[in-house]
């Protein structure tokens, strides 16, 4: 338990000023960092921009911060230029006006720049604990950049606050390392979060699913207009995951309820064993008081935590973050879009390279599938003129809308564009794929397909049977990413499996008949598979399918199992899911095709539980069942 020095003011007395004398030190034309986020030394930064009047090109280097930015406008532009690492919206205005700069970087990459003296700090201001009896102060919510910053500053002005919590990990600074000391006690920024998105719950569950238990999680920065900070809101959809592990640049007060469930106990967690690792926490002054001197807590610098091989090493690492626009073909922009900058690079390359390379591992990226008002798609064919690429085509993994998951590293260009076009806006896959062909990102006789492709299989269509062997097997409508996964199905079948389901003796299967399989015109026509998760992603065990006969509201049934899952009920729950799906779409009964010696088949119409009425020719069986 930390012990404050009570006298430290009186030890400390030559070093102790008001925040005015403070930052009476600065001069003209010097480089000035200020502390990160909610850490931000807002009296310090009042006094300094209180002296504009004699100041001028001061540059103020930040990561971020979540105060007030009174430096930042346009009338004291000849007094302070902003020169930021991270696009807040205090200074946003600024550097989109083109008065302030942003330097796109690596956020693992920022501490070598003060270390190597390639972006030298003549003042740096920030935010600390008071001394405890060993002489250290704590640097509280905000370590980040904001450790290595006074670590190589010339001049380092601390504002005291003893409302700022202590932290345990690599957060500390001798007191006699700094130069002033201002004695403030102010409330800290806070920052709450409102209730999620609808958008971002969808997300949110999206991501969850692929989150698996005994994971270690990153929550990126930045947020997206209308939805909200979405890597901090899907933290509300892991209360159900078991030893979860905490390893991120941010934490929010989500963390809160997450550790609350029980879901977070770093048991499984590769380094920092049991700890929450973190560089800065923004939140309320709950999150405050839970992380004061609390050793569950690790809080390290960005050298450490955005360490890529560091993060490499956590087994099961799961990275999660934000992007405003993705092309089909993979690149991913996450700072700027059409030239213009909203955020930055930040922590997203370095996340996104460690969880590629951790056994196990998963790099997602999320975003909602349009534009706040919904008139533009994030999914696009070409990324606009001056779009920024922060993850390229190469090193992409997830990607991650409200309407589903694409998992593109290491897919073909095609896999690529049909996965993207699968999880965009449904207003907008036409264009997507009428773009896509023009672009011949897909071969140009699949033109006619897109009517197919563009219209989404039903929500209801989802559900989940559970196998006597304990294997559960997911149902879903069939996607165009199913493709590759489909051919596999069909030629893995038995010759008599095949020869029951086709009525042929075929051995062979033409792309037009694996095209007719995955893209359908879900308006009248069902197709359902069953699918068990595998490390490259869905193996399909079942499928079934129904095509509308629109003069008589009847639709034609038939489904396959593949030969090794035959014989666990498969067929006869595949059956009843496609009849509730039918009733559902008001169609009034099924009919089916089935050879003589097919008596698996037979037996699940007969037993159907509805009205069957069979005659047989030619050694062919026709069903009518009527619902």
């Amino acid at each position: 338990m930390v012990e404050y020095d009570t006298d430290w003011q009186s030890r400390y007395s030559d070093m102790i000023a008001t925040p005015k004398k403070a930052v009476a030190s600065v001069r003209p034309g010097q480089r000035v960092f200020v502390g990160t986020g909610c850490g931000e030394p807002e009296e310090l930064v009042a006094a300094l921009t209180a002296r504009a009047g004699e100041l001028a090109d001061v540059e103020i280097v930040q990561l971020f911060t979540k105060g007030a930015a009174p430096y930042a406008e346009v009338n004291l532009a000849d007094c302070f230029t902003v020169n930021s690492f991270f696009i807040g919206s205090n200074v946003r205005k600024m550097i989109q006006e083109g008065l302030g700069d942003y330097t796109p970087i690596l956020m693992s990459d920022i501490p070598r720049q003060f270390h190597s003296g390639r972006l030298p700090i003549d003042v740096a201001l920030i935010h600390v604990t008071p001394p405890d009896t060993r002489g250290k102060v704590s640097l509280g919510i905000s370590v980040d950049i904001v450790k290595s910053a006074a670590e190589n500053a010339s001049l380092v002005i601390a504002q005291v606050n003893p409302n700022m919590p202590w932290v345990h990990g690599d957060s500390l600074l001798d007191v006699y390392d700094l130069d002033i000391l201002v004695p403030v006690e102010s409330k800290l920024v806070e920052r709450h979060s409102g209730p999620a998105h609808e958008i971002s719950e969808k997300i949110g569950r999206n991501v969850a699913s692929l989150v698996p238990n005994g994971a270690t999680v990153e929550f990126g920065l930045g947020r997206i207009r209308g939805v909200g900070r979405l890597p901090q809101t899907i933290q509300d959809f892991l209360h159900e995951k078991t030893d979860l592990g905490i390893h991120t640049e941010m934490l929010t007060d989500g963390i809160l309820d997450l550790i609350a469930s029980g879901a977070v106990t770093g048991a499984k967690k590769t380094m920092d064993n049991r700890r929450i690792t973190a560089s800065f926490c923004m939140g309320s002054r709950k999150l405050y008081d839970y992380i004061d001197d609390n050793p569950l807590f690790s809080f390290r610098p960005t050298e450490y935590v955005n360490d890529s091989n560091i993060i490499g090493k956590q087994s099961r690492m799961v990275s999660i973050n934000l992007a405003l626009e993705v092309d089909l073909t993979g690149q991913v922009c996450s700072d700027s879009v059409g030239g213009k900058f909203f955020s930055g690079i930040g922590g997203q390359v370095d996340f996104n390279r460690g969880a590629a390379r951790s056994d196990g591992g998963r790099a997602i990226i999320v975003m909602p599938a349009t534009s706040e008002s919904g008139a533009k798609s994030r999914i696009v064919n070409t990324l606009e003129p001056g779009s920024g690429v922060v993850i390229s085509r190469g090193t992409v993994h997830y990607i991650v809308t409200e309407y589903g998951v694409a998992y593109l590293h290491g897919k073909s260009v095609q896999e690529r564009v049909m996965a993207l076009i699968s999880i965009a806006h449904p207003n907008f896959r036409e264009q997507l794929f009428r773009e896509a062909v023009e672009s011949r990102y897909i071969r140009s006789e699949m033109a006619g397909l897109g009517d197919r492709f563009l219209v989404p299989g039903e929500e209801n269509m989802r559900t989940t049977y559970l196998l006597d062997n304990g294997i559960q097997v997911s149902f879903r409508s069939i996607q165009p990413t199913d493709e590759p996964n489909m051919r596999d199905l069909l030629y893995d079948l038995s010759q008599e499996t095949v020869y029951y389901r086709f009525m042929s003796r075929q051995k062979r299967f033409t792309h037009r008949q694996i095209h007719d399989f995955v893209y359908i015109d879900h308006r009248k026509d069902v197709a359902i598979v069953g699918t068990v998760p595998e490390a490259s992603g869905d193996e399909i065990v079942a499928v079934g399918r129904y095509f509308l006969n629109e003069n008589n509201n009847k639709a034609e049934v038939a489904f396959v199992i593949r030969d090794d899952w035959q014989n666990m009920g498969l067929g006869k729950f595949l059956f009843s899911h496609l009849i509730a799906i039918a009733r559902r779409n008001g169609i009034a009964g099924f009919t089916a095709e089935v050879l003589r010696d097919n008596r698996r088949m037979q037996n699940i119409f007969n037993h159907s539980g509805y009205k069957v009425k069979s005659s047989i020719e030619e050694g062919v069986y026709s069903f009518v069942i009527d619902f």
